[in-house]
């Protein structure tokens, strides 16, 4: 259940909002339509907001930082939901979260992507329950079905066996899209990872473009105590005009030996339907 919040016959309110780009209210009636046939205790509140439209963004940075707040500080809310990634999050994260109260320290908050913008300041605030898992807009992709389920068994029954299978109980965790986390690096937003074990992922870059985001990533981690890093999934990466001659998990090794952090191997989370789920601290037995 949404970590502990009600009891398992209880109903799990799930507020849903998009802080970054807008979703479609089709993707939202099969998502709902889901839920209602393998989660009959979750009850999705689906935003208007999540279906606004202004620019690249699903409303205004002003329309997506009321429609998050409303939901996180609503004490009839047990978990909030990030509809989607795209970009905007970074946009609205520190003002977001800066309005909340203490109804919104109780709940559960999951998403990834550019999520991360406001997993990572939630958690650096020490706000709430922070997941990194699927969001409804997996629901689009082949077989999205298992993804969306996955992130509903984990708020709604509290599932051991969503998580990422290589967690171990009493290391602390978190886990972010490489690009997001390499841009959150230095800013406000970022939270304090010392001791903890970084998972990262990322998709639809060129390995340049990798490679410098695991160094700029890895440069500014080197001092911060960080326990090590895994890799996750690494997919769909442009061509580019020669090869570049590492893959991802050589230029993550790399990266981590010149600034002396662990490597730990590889990680079961990505922009795909295998995506895990990643509770943020220290994970219990």
């Amino acid at each position: 259940m949404a970590q502990g919040t009600k009891s398992i016959s209880s109903p799990v309110r799930i507020g849903i909002c998009a802080p970054s780009t807008p979703f479609a209210q089709e993707a939202a009636d099969r998502v709902s339509a889901l839920a209602a046939r393998t989660h009959p205790l979750a009850e999705l509140l689906f935003d208007d907001q999540c279906f606004f439209v202004s620019g690249h963004f699903a409303g205004t940075d002003e329309q997506r930082t009321d429609s998050f707040v409303a939901l996180a500080n609503d004490p009839n809310i047990d978990a909030i939901w990030f509809a989607r990634g795209g970009y905007g999050a970074a946009r609205i994260a520190d003002v977001a979260v800066g309005r909340l109260n203490e109804a919104a320290r109780a709940k559960t908050y999951v998403g990834y992507s550019d999520a991360g913008n406001l997993l990572g300041t939630l958690y650096r605030a020490g706000l709430g329950k922070v997941v990194h898992g699927p969001m409804p807009s997996d629901i689009a992709r082949p077989n999205g079905e298992l993804a969306v389920s996955r992130a509903l068994d984990w708020m709604v029954d509290g599932q051991q066996s969503v998580l990422e299978p290589g967690m171990a109980a009493g290391e602390k965790y978190a886990a972010f899209n490489l690009m997001t986390l390499a841009m959150m690096t230095g800013t406000k937003l970022m939270p304090d990872l010392r001791d903890h074990i970084l998972i990262v992922e990322e998709i639809s870059e060129y390995l340049y473009a990798f490679d410098r985001a695991m160094f700029h990533l890895c440069s500014n981690l080197a001092t911060h105590g960080l326990k090590g890093i895994k890799l996750g999934a690494v997919g769909d990466v442009p061509e580019n005009d020669r090869p570049f001659g590492e893959s991802p998990e050589e230029i993550t090794q790399r990266w981590c030996k010149i600034n002396s952090i662990a490597y730990l191997g590889r990680a079961a989370i990505g922009h795909d339907v295998d995506n895990r789920i990643v509770p943020f601290g220290r994970l219990g037995p």
